[in-house]
């Protein structure tokens, strides 16, 4: 299969269309399936340490630009929540750059494949890849476009990563009754369990959501009780 087509739906899901397929394939591959190839391809990590850079430069750009009215400590502290692994994680997986991963064995049957860790990886890997392919207004133009969610969030005041501690402070506000998670369901192998948490005040049930631990699946469930609730 061409290189071209491989990663057509992967470009439509970023908006963005290759010049050069092989700077997206390296983006996708990670050190695991490197070491193993016979083609001795190169891993990602190279451009993740680019991407990294590329990424805090736009997001430091957008907010030195959108908001006038905060000083650096603020600035700084909303560009690191923007920027944080699991952010970078749910991105790629809006995206789905799990499905187009080039990784080892041993990694994939661990579960690599949906590890925060290595999607945040390639997202900057990829980040880089689409920079170095045109241009700084360009991978701007698609950064911000990816994470417009996560920037409105950030800003709006709900931290990333903390929708728990944000749905606790709401409900004390409104006087409500505690606030409680109840594991509903995990399916799945021990490697890559899945949880399902349902959020109640009282007996109304708030939200759902699914993780693969419980501690994320209980940030999913706050983060949908929020949005119903007209919060984010």
């Amino acid at each position: 299969m061409e290189l071209s087509d491989r990663y057509e739906n992967l470009e439509k899901n970023i908006g963005y269309t290759f010049n050069n397929k092989k700077l997206l394939k390296n983006a996708l591959t990670h050190s695991s399936w490197a070491n193993e190839s016979k083609n001795f391809l190169s891993s990602n990590e190279r451009l993740e340490f680019l991407g990294d850079s590329v990424l805090s430069i736009v997001i430091s750009e957008y907010l030195y630009k959108n908001r006038t009215d905060l000083e650096e400590g603020y600035l700084s502290k909303y560009r690191a929540e923007i920027v944080c692994e699991p952010s970078l994680a749910r991105c790629a997986r809006e995206i789905e750059i799990g499905k187009y991963l080039n990784i080892g064995r041993g990694e994939e049957m661990t579960g690599g494949r949906n590890r925060d860790s290595i999607l945040a990886d390639a997202m900057e890997a990829l980040i880089a890849a689409v920079y170095l392919d045109s241009d700084l207004k360009t991978v701007s133009e698609v950064v911000l476009r990816l994470f417009e969610k996560i920037i409105n969030e950030v800003l709006s005041g709900l931290i990333y990563r903390d929708y728990k501690t944000k749905l606790q402070e709401v409900t004390q506000k409104m006087g409500s009754e505690r606030v409680i998670y109840r594991l509903i369901d995990e399916y799945g192998p021990d490697h890559n369990k899945m949880f399902v948490i349902e959020v109640f005040v009282g007996e109304n049930r708030l939200g759902r959501g699914k993780g693969r631990s419980k501690k994320e699946a209980e940030q999913y469930a706050a983060m949908e009780a929020l949005s119903k609730m007209g919060l984010i």
